[in-house]
């Protein structure tokens, strides 16, 4: 409700009118299902890149859009742009949809073989615990009141950070250096 009341407010400001509820909700519609349009984008370029750049290369360049995304969303109301929630959305699930396809390929290429049943699940766990997060940080004693939301919307900030902190620290794919690199000693 609180992005709702910024896009009528940003609204009015900019065309001196409220919009329509038709077009609050095409609005809000269109807000929320970018994110899926945006994974589909990153799911579908997964692939090349994991591919070019290797898994590990990949992943992290999965980060700049959903620090760009999040660099959107969190500066939305001090711009007074609801566009850059949509924006901000389409970078985040761009993040999404590579990463999770990448990270099950990394992980289960660089997993121990007695482990790799264990590693592939961290994708869905990762998930499941964003989720609770997000949920727990939407609540109004925390970050889910009126001058939050901004931040709340920043979040996923957080994650790509650490990610970008320590993956570098990390070893490639050793299926990506036998066979796309022909690096037979750096798969050893």
């Amino acid at each position: 409700k609180y992005i709702q009341s910024f896009i009528r407010e940003t609204w009015l400001r900019r065309y001196g009118f409220s919009p329509s509820a038709e077009m609050m909700t095409l609005m809000w519609s269109f807000i929320v299902s970018i994110y899926s349009i945006g994974g589909l984008l990153g799911s579908s370029s997964a692939g090349y890149l994991s591919v070019r750049f290797g898994r590990k290369k990949a992943l992290l360049l999965a980060n700049i859009p959903a620090l760009l995304g999040a660099a959107l969303m969190g500066l939305s109301r001090l711009c007074g742009s609801f566009e850059m929630i949509m924006a901000g959305r389409l970078f985040s699930g761009v993040c999404g949809g590579l990463a999770q396809n990448v990270h099950i390929m990394y992980a289960g290429e660089c997993a121990p073989r007695n482990l790799r049943g264990l590693i592939a699940i961290t994708a869905s766990t990762s998930i499941a615990t964003g989720k609770f997060i997000g949920f727990v940080l939407g609540l109004r004693e925390v970050l889910g009141v009126e001058a939050l939301w901004p931040v709340l919307l920043a979040a996923n900030a957080v994650p790509a950070l650490v990610q970008l902190l320590t993956l570098p620290f990390f070893p490639d794919s050793p299926r990506y250096l036998l066979i796309d690199r022909k690096d037979k000693e750096g798969c050893i």
